[in-house]
């Protein structure tokens, strides 16, 4: 079997496993089913695989002192929109194509698409990575190059940051090079599975949200009495609009920082002894989360708290062979917005994927079958070039 017939036929595989993924509800912290399911399906292809709680991890190791490539992806979904046009878990797909055609402007028919919750975010990368994995590991195929060790990483709550996906494997089982330890696969390189298009992020932008909270008196607003929190947060949040950080990152531009929410009082007659707003950052790699909410603290006099600290920026290394395999292949690269697993990870990566981030969390997902069979070819080619 050629080339293209076999990628055709790992593709079309791909296509019947990303169903069988979307008919099982898997929202983060829920996806022991969604993971027995691709366990069974791997074994049942004698793809030798280790189950760390609702991660999955396949390796196959080339020689002890080459490079290792990772691929991750992750199978947890986020809730359904309650506006979606079709049962996000087991579409009609008459009614799925047409509402898909609708609604991206392009004509296709129920076998031009895989529909349904996940199938974009983040099952595409699943099952064509896993594609990949498979033509380049198993012996019974052509593969094109083992350069390099590679290991299939398969993680849970992605979409919810929780502490047993990639956050509880990453310095317990694997790790970077640079950090080696006993028990862990050391990782050189990473190629991070999101709907990018099959396009190459070379940075994402962190996230930081800070809860702020003004404190006052309360007192009758008829009387002017007390002290006005309400006011207070207003003169800070009109600090925040007008901050400027001075380092501007020359892959992202400057951080950007937005006023999301407020709340204050209990009654029109009461003046506020408290108001509370959030404040929503996306970093860049210029700044730890921790030096951006140190500086937003001296300039407020609200009481700011962060929610979480560890949702940093990242960025691919300086001279990194990711970058230059990329460019080599003529595939265009951007700066990510989003976060994804790479920021639990210290390894020089990557990210990109099947499907498109603006399909991502919204009513109707969907991916193409055609972006499949591109993204198996892409990540082949891609790992090849390497």
């Amino acid at each position: 079997m050629n080339k293209e017939a076999l990628i055709n036929k790992l593709a079309a595989e791909s296509v019947e496993l990303l169903k069988e993924m979307i008919a099982i509800p898997s929202p983060s912290f829920e996806e022991d089913a969604v993971c027995g399911h691709l366990c069974t399906w791997l074994a049942d292809r004698g793809i030798a695989h280790e189950r760390i709680g609702n991660n999955i991890i396949a390796e196959h190791i080339v020689h002890p002192e080459a490079k290792t490539l990772m691929m991750c992806a992750h199978i947890d979904t986020v809730s359904p929109s309650p506006e979606y046009s079709f049962d996000p878990y087991r579409p009609d797909y008459q009614r799925a194509a047409a509402a898909i055609s609708e609604s991206c402007g392009k004509e296709c028919s129920p076998e031009d698409i895989v529909a349904g919750l996940g199938s974009n975010d983040d099952g595409a990368s699943v099952v064509s990575m896993t594609a990949a994995y498979r033509y380049l590991t198993d012996p019974s195929f052509t593969a094109d190059s083992k350069s390099h060790n590679l290991i299939l990483v398969l993680t849970c709550e992605e979409e919810r940051s929780g502490k047993n996906g990639m956050t509880g494997l990453w310095g317990k089982r694997i790790c970077s090079r640079a950090d080696e330890r006993e028990g862990c696969t050391a990782i050189d390189l990473a190629i991070v599975g999101e709907p990018t298009g099959m396009k190459a992020a070379t940075s994402e932008r962190g996230l930081l949200v800070i809860d702020a909270t003004a404190h006052g008196v309360s007192g009758h607003a008829a009387r002017n009495e007390g002290c006005n929190a309400l006011y207070k947060a207003v003169e800070d949040i009109t600090r925040l609009r007008s901050h400027i950080f001075s380092k501007v990152s020359p892959r992202m531009g400057k951080v950007n920082l937005n006023v999301t929410q407020i709340n204050a009082g209990t009654a029109h007659n009461v003046i506020p002894d408290r108001c509370s707003f959030v404040i929503d950052i996306r970093p860049t790699e210029q700044y730890s989360n921790e030096e951006i909410f140190r500086e937003l603290q001296e300039i407020c006099e609200s009481e700011l708290k962060p929610r979480n600290l560890a949702n940093r920026s990242s960025a691919t290394f300086e001279d990194s062979p990711l970058q230059r395999a990329a460019e080599s292949l003529g595939i265009e690269t951007f700066s990510s917005p989003t976060t994804s697993d790479w920021m639990r990870i210290s390894c020089d990566a990557i990210k990109m994927g099947p499907g498109l981030s603006e399909r991502s969390h919204r009513k109707n997902e969907f991916v193409f079958v055609e972006e499949i069979v591109k993204g198996t070819e892409g990540y082949i080619e891609f790992i090849s070039q390497l």
